[in-house]
């Protein structure tokens, strides 16, 4: 396993559609492995494969709580099936978007079908976090960032930000 470099707004790749995989074999693996060292490491909760520049849909998760517990889900070509029409709101912030939070309402449940870590079809009813944590990743495969919900004036003024920080660091 290894640790890749996980893109930052403003960056094209960002906002590319993902490409569906043909079939979960030992490279789509071996990438969900370093996708999950890359989130623990970053740290994070979620990460789509496009975050660390592979156009594949693919995302791994884990919400779970504690140093020592993990719970990691694998998730490649997921379908969301059905949302619940009763929204939640939770503070959402994303490796991609560093240092920024807001609030984002989106639906409180969800149904998904993908292919998990063996390539095998399932079937998961979500909700709560885990329904947030699933729609926030699943619009990175459609090449949209949390911020995209907000104002015109907060996402510009966020993206300002972050260009600026990206130009005042220096790589050694």
């Amino acid at each position: 396993m290894s640790l890749r470099t996980i893109l930052t707004e403003p960056n094209k790749i960002l906002r590319k559609v993902s490409e569906p995989v043909k079939k979960v074999g030992e490279e789509e693996r071996r990438l969900m492995d370093d996708m999950l060292e890359t989130m623990y490491a970053a740290p994070g909760i979620g990460l789509a494969a496009i975050q660390i520049g592979i156009p594949k849909r693919i995302i791994v998760l884990d919400i779970s709580k504690g140093e020592n517990k993990k719970e990691p889900m694998y998730f490649v070509n997921p379908v969301i099936k059905n949302k619940n029409s009763k929204k939640a709101t939770y503070e959402e912030g994303c490796l991609s978007v560093p240092d920024q939070f807001a609030e984002i309402e989106r639906p409180n449940s969800c149904e998904v079908e993908y292919l998990d870590y063996e390539g095998n079809k399932k079937l998961l009813k979500a909700s709560g976090l885990l329904a947030t944590c699933i729609q926030h990743e699943m619009d990175h495969l459609e090449g949209i960032l949390f911020i995209d919900y907000l104002s015109k004036l907060k996402k510009s003024m966020i993206i300002k930000k972050l260009s600026k920080n990206k130009s005042n660091r220096i790589v050694v």
